[in-house]
């Protein structure tokens, strides 16, 4: 199935050759930057999945359409207007609301916003449905959702069996996210990565900073269209997938 939202850096693209590869066989899947969560979606389902990201709206987002997607559908304003998406800003940041009015805010800021990026506003409409909620319910039904630092989540579900999925947010493209993420964060990713028992799987963009830190490890060179032209004149975004086995 497909992710209900759009994201920042989402795998939408490179889902299918991500998942292919893949090991053959692992028991515990832990997504540790969950984003939109194209791959969770697109995968088989595994006997033990975990489903992490730093941004407590987004995670309380995927909390609420787990446990009361019913009450959160009917939350939803059906208005599009530039003065509503201006307001929600606003309240998310200066309001006290509870989570379902929370969740209800923020979705609707990824889905009127310019590349999901929820600070621009978009002029087409994208409405959700019942349908769409249910849906993505129904496939959370057995996840474990959390809102911990990376490192953390690491080291709570590192077995033998298992399998670390991770995006981070890409050198340089930073600035996009609503968490800090600083160079010695990539640095501690690597580090928390070499010590598992597991097996890891890592996304980046393909660059020389990421090619050394990773060094020894398997690098597959992947692309996919480039989304933040802005910052790069080519229509093609270079990437790697580094992993451990």
């Amino acid at each position: 199935m497909n992710s209900f939202i759009g994201w920042i850096g989402g795998k939408r693209a490179l889902r299918d050759e991500i998942i292919a590869r893949f090991p053959a066989s692992f028991e515990r899947y832990v997504e540790v930057f969950g984003g939109a969560g194209w791959v969770l979606f697109g995968k088989i389902k595994s006997k033990f999945e975990v489903f992490n990201d730093a941004d407590s709206n987004l995670i309380n987002l995927y909390r609420q359409i787990k446990y009361h997607h019913k009450e959160l559908q009917e939350e939803i304003d059906r208005i599009h207007s530039r003065e509503l998406f201006e307001d929600y800003k606003f309240s998310l940041k200066h309001q006290d609301l509870n989570d379902i009015k929370k969740a209800a805010r923020y979705y609707y800021l990824i889905k009127h916003s310019f590349g999901s990026n929820r600070y621009s506003f978009a002029t087409c409409i994208r409405h959700s449905n019942v349908q769409i909620f249910y849906n993505v319910f129904e496939r959370l039904k057995d996840v474990i959702i959390e809102n911990r630092d990376f490192e953390r989540i690491i080291k709570t579900y590192d077995r033998d069996n298992a399998l670390f999925y991770c995006d981070p947010p890409y050198i340089n493209t930073e600035k996009y996210y609503d968490t800090d993420f600083k160079n010695s964060d990539h640095l501690r990713l690597k580090q928390a990565l070499s010590k598992i028992k597991g097996k890891f799987a890592v996304s980046y963009n393909d660059c020389e900073m990421v090619r050394e830190l990773y060094e020894g490890y398997k690098i597959v060179a992947l692309s996919r269209m480039n989304t933040l032209q802005s910052d790069n004149n080519s229509s093609e975004f270079k990437e790697v997938l580094i992993t451990n086995y």
